[in-house]
């Protein structure tokens, strides 16, 4: 079983839980999410999670710097556990540049899936690495916001973050 650690992560949202193993981030759970022991207990067994480790100080960190602006990706080792077609979700969404959005029908062609956007939006939803994973960066064809694991006022603030403005679909990509 490997070695599980958590920390908390202030926001102007509310605090953030973070939960890393030794190979990398694992989980970001948003202020009002839950299902922590679950996650825990269904990839990574009934393992503790200690307090604090450096890779987590650095995850603080670098949330921090992409709050105040001067971070636009992250370089943290990750620990994703899903499905092959999970992971090949969350590996689209990581190449959604900052600052832009995509529909859930971009993200299924993008992933080779063109016929699953209902499933893109499941593996969306399952996303295990909020803001990380920048899963907010995708919306509806109609160009509305779709929903959000953190609610959609968090996802709309994330959203004008990365300079999308009040009108975050006029970057949307064809």
């Amino acid at each position: 079983m490997p070695s599980l650690y958590w920390t908390r992560c202030p926001s102007a949202w509310g605090s953030l839980r973070l939960l890393a193993t030794d190979q990398g981030l694992c989980l970001v759970v948003l202020p009002g999410g839950g299902g922590v022991d679950r996650w825990v207990a269904r990839y990574l067994g009934e393992g503790v999670p200690v307090e604090g480790s450096p890779l987590l100080r650095q995850a603080v960190d670098q949330l921090q710097e992409y709050w105040a602006g001067r971070r636009r990706a992250f370089d943290l080792p990750l620990d994703l556990r899903g499905t092959p077609f999970q992971l090949a979700v969350w590996r689209t969404l990581c190449a959604i540049p900052y600052g832009e959005t995509r529909s859930y029908a971009q993200v299924a062609m993008a992933a080779g899936r063109p016929a699953a956007t209902r499933a893109v939006g499941t593996a969306i939803g399952d996303n295990p690495l909020s803001i990380v994973i920048p899963c907010h960066r995708v919306i509806r064809s109609d160009r509305s916001l779709g929903g959000y694991g953190g609610g959609l006022p968090l996802k709309e603030a994330l959203l004008r973050l990365e300079s999308c403005g009040t009108e975050p679909f006029a970057r949307m990509k064809p």
